[in-house]
């Protein structure tokens, strides 16, 4: 019966294949074949039209684009100047502007609230091994720095628009 199966499939393929061949593929120049370079003759022509409309930019324009293209990539550049402090203990992973990268935003919170939140993982009330280490180092009075600095991000921010 194993036998019968594996004629009869055997058969199909073999069927198909002649099949195949008698319609005229792309590779015996048939049909498909005229469509593929039907295909590529117009591709060809939009991109010679591509690049000819990208050498006729001035060398002004393409140096625009770039510097735009810097800024889009720069993510953490804010508008505002931010401490060393801050750029050094927090902006790795609560980005430049507070706005949260790997952390979570800090952008909008207040002086207050975010002093606790430090002093709660100072003592161990809040639980974030990652926020330990970076604040392993600092005292109180840093805390009260990073605090006022972060909390007036808002501030600043308002004042530039």
């Amino acid at each position: 019966m194993k036998n019968i199966i594996v004629g009869v499939i055997t058969l199909v393929i073999f069927g198909a294949m002649g099949y195949t061949i008698s319609q005229g593929t792309a590779f015996q120049g048939g049909q498909a074949a005229k469509i593929i370079e039907n295909v590529s003759k117009t591709q060809n022509t939009v991109s010679q039209q591509k690049t000819q409309a990208i050498s006729e930019k001035s060398d002004r324009d393409i140096e625009a684009e770039k510097i735009k293209a810097l800024k889009d990539k720069a993510g953490n550049a804010v508008s505002f100047k931010v401490s060393d402090n801050y750029k050094k203990k927090c902006a790795s992973c609560h980005g430049a502007g507070g706005e949260g990268i790997v952390g979570l935003p800090l952008f909008g919170q207040s002086a207050e609230q975010l002093y606790t939140k430090l002093l709660e993982f100072k003592s161990g009330k809040r639980n974030n091994p990652i926020m330990m280490s970076a604040i392993m180092n600092l005292n109180e009075e840093d805390f009260k720095e990073l605090s006022q600095e972060i909390g007036d991000f808002k501030n600043r921010a308002e004042a530039l628009k």
